[in-house]
């Protein structure tokens, strides 16, 4: 097999089925939902790839066209997905020609300086410049044990449950403000919010419908919301086992917070409390008496790629002042190769190429985890992933480049 890179190009609509086809086959999944012979709305075929042999997909890719929140700021970003090879055309460098005509793509249109993905397998794209920049707590535990300390202040207002349609019109624009604080965050417009209350019976796992509750001030203002599933189970003894699944709760003010997970923790039946999809960070285990009782099991999430070095790190802000000369390696993306000068501060930054002597030699992987602010530069030294070369950089760097709230990615894409 010659020339990938040439052989690979977008499909059309008419082409779909099969395209998506393949990619349940690589995934070993069961084909379902209404998406199976069209596109979602969510899809956009001209940033898709596909190679095929004769008539039959073998490869896939595609980008999503993403708003995501980096410290201060909120950045274009290229969301890759559909990522797939077939075991029959696995080790020919098909992988390798989809990730880099992505990037070359993304790099050209200079639209969006950062990429981002979900990782399948966490062994794969680091090679390709991509690195674990979030994470997620995937927090479980047993709700007779799960009391809030006798201090917290769950305010004046009430939690209720409400009908999906009253839950978007009110979810929607409480999201959309509170996103742009948490860095790793992205933009949800009318498709997004579409595929995330998609509710389709067949990937309950036996579960209820999904519930929505909306936290209220007592002068009407929405100030949280919250969804979650039920999934009744009963012990050989006949003891309730259930397991409640919280899917998603943001708040606007503490007491808020507090008193969506009150509501959550108090549902009679249920023995079991997951949240996977929550912030490693998440303030809910310093509401607990009992904080042992919350059971975390962290696991990477968002996994971040600068595309162009220079603009990705002028478009976030930092929180103490940086100049420093970081020489980058990047085998993927030979444009990013170089020494760059960063001068930022709290309320903008500038990075240019420059001939100075480097304060810190870095990869592109290592630069990429950092960029976020939830991975520690002085951390990815210890690891040997960072150079220092002027005495005290590390710590400047690790400093400028940290953030206040903890990255955190609620969507998968």
């Amino acid at each position: 097999m010659t020339d990938l890179q040439d052989q690979l190009r977008p499909i059309t609509a008419e082409e779909w089925p099969r395209f998506d086809g393949a990619m349940y086959a690589t995934f070993g999944e069961v084909p379902s939902g209404p998406y199976l012979e069209t596109p979602p709305p969510t899809a956009e075929l001209d940033r898709s790839l596909a190679l095929f042999d004769e008539d039959r997909v073998v490869a896939t890719s595609g980008i999503y066209s993403l708003q995501m929140t980096v410290p201060g700021a909120v950045v274009p970003t290229a969301g890759i997905t559909w990522i797939t090879v077939a075991p029959s055309h696995r080790r020919r460098g098909v992988l390798r020609a989809l990730m880099r005509r992505q990037l070359d793509a993304v790099h050209e249109a200079q639209r969006e300086p950062v990429a981002a993905l979900w990782a399948a397998e966490a062994g794969i794209y680091g090679r390709f410049g991509y690195a674990a920049a979030t994470w997620r707590g995937a927090w479980r535990g047993d709700p007779t044990r799960l009391h809030l300390r006798r201090d917290v202040d769950t305010g004046t207002g009430r939690v209720r449950l409400v009908e999906e349609q009253a839950y978007r019109e009110a979810a929607v624009p409480l999201y959309d403000r509170l996103r742009r604080d948490v860095p790793g965050n992205l933009e949800r417009d009318d498709r997004w919010w579409d595929r995330r209350l998609r509710d389709d019976p067949a990937d309950r796992d036996g579960a209820t419908a999904r519930q929505y509750v909306l936290h209220t001030e007592t002068d009407g203002t929405v100030t949280g919301y919250a969804a979650y599933r039920l999934k009744a189970v009963w012990t050989e003894g006949n003891e309730p086992d259930g397991v409640l699944t919280v899917e998603e709760v943001r708040a606007a003010t503490p007491a808020a917070y507090a008193a969506l997970w009150q509501y959550l923790l108090g549902h009679d039946l249920v023995r079991t409390v997951r949240a996977p999809m929550s912030s490693d960070d998440d303030p809910l285990r310093h509401l607990l008496a009992d904080p042992r009782a919350l059971h975390a099991q962290p696991v990477d999430a968002l996994w971040v790629r600068l595309v162009d070095v220079d603009r990705a790190l002028e478009a976030r802000r930092y929180p103490t002042p940086i100049d420093l000369v970081f020489e980058v390696q990047d085998d993927t993306c030979a444009w990013n190769t170089g020494r760059w000068r960063l001068s930022g501060h709290p309320a903008g930054a500038v990075c240019r190429a420059t001939d100075r002597d480097p304060d810190l030699v870095i990869g592109i992987e290592a630069l990429s985890a950092a960029y976020l602010g939830g991975v520690s530069l002085a951390t990815l030294q210890a690891a040997g992933r960072v150079r220092e070369v002027s005495p005290g950089a590390v710590t400047l760097a690790s400093a400028a480049f940290r953030w206040p709230v903890t990255p955190w990615c609620p969507d998968m894409f």
